[in-house]
């Protein structure tokens, strides 16, 4: 798609998958960010220069992305709050993967996400959300302001 290839994209958005895993007991999350929206919303938060495709500093690039999510990204289970595990991010093109989890995790009946990344900087940010449990798949689009999406399983 031509447009993810752009040096200037016309457009903002982020894909989140979220996956639960029944045999694992796991919830896997894994969160697609254009690299430079990442990145310069990362350096205006914390006062620093940063290249996510190069970093001078890995684990430090790392320690940014996981305190950033964590702080966007809320995903509630069946009334429970769920701690995500941060465990890394690679490059892919132009886009940043970020890879979280959770273990120790039953099916849910009820997916909260709470979902605001970037909407500080874009107020035409677009944050795409996908759920997979127990072999069904529901998605949504949350446009910035609105930033929380509740389904049913």
């Amino acid at each position: 798609m031509a447009l993810w290839l752009t040096a200037m994209h016309p457009f903002y958005a982020s894909v989140t998958e979220i996956s639960h895993d029944a045999g694992k007991k796991e919830l896997q999350v894994s969160c697609r960010i254009f690299t430079d929206d990442l990145e310069n919303t990362l350096k205006a938060q914390y006062k620093a220069p940063l290249d996510l495709t190069h970093p001078a500093n890995r684990k430090q690039a790392e320690g940014y992305v996981a305190a950033y999510l964590s702080q966007h990204l809320v995903i509630t289970l069946d009334g429970k709050n769920i701690p995500l595990h941060f465990i890394g991010y690679r490059i892919e093109e132009d886009a940043v993967w970020s890879f979280l989890e959770a273990e120790n995790i039953p099916a849910p009946k009820k997916v909260q996400v709470k979902n605001n990344l970037l909407y500080e900087r874009h107020p035409s940010q677009t944050n795409m959300v996908h759920v997979l449990v127990g072999g069904e798949r529901k998605s949504t689009k949350l446009d910035n302001p609105e930033d929380m999406v509740v389904m049913g399983f």
